[in-house]
Parts: C-alpha cells; structure tokens; sequence
C-alpha cells in the first residue's frame, strides 16, 4: 500500500487523540474525526502540526450516515485513500438494565455499534482501491466479560467483538486486515465519572497495579496498523494490565 492515511473517529480527546498523534509520529496523514468537541480537534491537528505532522479535522456524527459519507469523501479528496481506520467513537452509560430506557439503548448501539458499521462500509471501497488496509474496532474490556450496571454498553462493545471477527473472514481475501482492541480501565474523561476510590479499586484488581493511559491503546493501535502486524486479522487484543485473566 503506498497511501499512508488514517482515519480516527471521536479523536478529539482521550484513546481516540492519542492514536492520532501516534500515526501522525508514524508517517500518516490523519484525519481527526470529531462531533462535539471542536476547540479539542483543533488544538490536536496543531499540536500534530507542530510537531511535523499532517493531520485535518472533520466534524460527523457517525450515527448519521450521509456525515459519514462526507467523512470519508473528505479523507480521500485531502489525503488520498484511507489505509487505516481506527473506529474509536463511543458512548457509555451506567444504569442499572430496568432503568435504561429505549431511547438510551438504541442510542448505545448506534453509536458504538452501528458507526463502527457506517464507518467500515465507506471505507472499504477506499482499501480495496489501495491494495488493502487495516481497520481497527476499539471494543472494550466489558465487551469481554460485562459490568454490572452497565448491561447495555457492555453488550454493544461485543457487538463490536463480534462484528470483528465476521468482517476479518470477509475481508481478510481482499487484503484488508480487522481486528479489535479490548482497553482495561483507562484514565480517559468517560472514567472521570468515577470516584478516586472506585479507580483506586480497579486499579488493585488489574495485575499490573495500575490504570491504563490512552497512550497505552494508541501504542497497541499503531502495532495493527503497521506491517509489522500483516499476519495478525480477526483478533481481539486485551490492552488490560491482565485484567481479564
């Protein structure tokens, strides 16, 4: 593949910000995807800058499927076709399962589920242009082995798990390698609704003694896009400390 551009979706902050700076390190030219948090968005595409990097903003919301169109029409008129995508646009909640409503359900779904799936559909036609790509799904450690309280996010992140594993058999012929990434518990801001002593306790049952950083999925991210991975399709790899052993 000569082309050398990513797509990151919700890369404004957190998981999804550190895999941005990481390809951008790593020779990509990135698109940072975002929705809300524009003032983020920018502020990352010039520190990348700064850096030496190249990398554009582009605001969708990936439950809306004409965004994610404009997304990726975006990505391939700037930078040439998406060789790598990472879906890391999510949403969470935690609630007890009587509690949840429709609305919050579907919401889950579409977003962690169903962008993932948006996502994949319009870049596909991208990859197979370039000879090939790598998409990677950021699941999570709930989509492993679930929450209490959070029923309904834990089973749309395996979806996402399961999504996975499909697409890598369909695809893996046509040189497009996908797998997933499954975070432990990560200092991102969606954890900063916990208490120091409930993070203090995850931290104590993680093996490694300690919370993750976004830098530690983005590392993980820029294996399975690199070469160096070109072997490595349908896995889910637990950035975890060990968590779920």
């Amino acid at each position: 593949m000569s082309e050398k551009t990513a797509v990151v979706t919700g890369a404004s902050r957190g998981i999804g910000a550190a895999c941005a700076k990481k390809l951008a390190r790593d020779g990509f030219k990135v698109v940072i995807n975002y929705n809300k948090s524009e003032a983020e968005a920018i502020s990352l595409r010039d520190n990348i800058a700064f850096l030496g990097g190249n990398a554009e903003i582009f605001r969708a919301d990936i439950r809306k499927p004409d965004e994610v169109s404009d997304l990726f029409c975006f990505a391939r008129q700037k930078f040439g076709n998406v060789t790598v995508l990472v879906n890391n646009a999510g949403v969470s909640l935690i609630k007890l399962i009587q509690d949840t409503s429709e609305e919050e359900w579907n919401d889950l779904f579409s977003v962690n589920c169903g962008g993932t799936f948006r996502c994949v559909k319009h870049v596909i036609p991208q990859m197979l242009s370039a000879g090939g790509g790598s998409i990677i799904n950021i699941s999570s450690v709930w989509g492993r082995v679930g929450a209490s309280c959070e029923a309904a996010y834990s089973a749309s992140k395996a979806s996402v798990i399961g999504f996975t594993k499909a697409l890598a058999k369909e695809l893996g012929p046509s040189g497009i390698r996908v797998n997933c990434i499954a975070p432990g518990v990560i200092d991102t801001e969606m954890n900063s609704m916990h208490s120091s002593d409930v993070m203090e306790s995850l931290a104590e049952e993680t093996p490694l003694g300690r919370i993750g950083s976004p830098e530690d999925i983005a590392e993980a991210a820029a294996f399975l896009a690199s070469d160096k991975a070109c072997f490595i399709n349908g896995q889910i790899l637990g950035v975890d400390g060990g968590f779920c052993l």
